[in-house]
């Protein structure tokens, strides 16, 4: 399934340039199995892991990891055409 998983977050976000990690779209929100609603995060896609950071209230960086054999859904929303 890690290339399935890697498709649909690839097409839920853009490169971020200068780096190997990806913004998520424009209006675009993820949802990893029925966890947490990101809505403005940064992710990398790892060889063995996800990772995704967004910020806090307090601008601090949090970085939640998945591990690709762990991941049993993907959720995004947008807004309608």
């Amino acid at each position: 399934m890690k290339s399935t998983w890697e498709k649909i977050l690839e097409y839920a976000s853009m490169p971020l340039h200068g780096t190997m990690s990806r913004k998520l779209r424009k209006g675009v929100a993820l949802q990893i199995n029925e966890g947490k609603l990101y809505e403005a995060a940064i992710l990398f896609l790892g060889e063995k892991f996800v990772r995704i950071t967004e910020e806090d209230a307090k601008k601090t960086a949090v970085n939640t990891y998945y591990d690709w054999a762990g991941i049993a859904s993907i959720r995004t929303t947008s807004p309608k055409d």
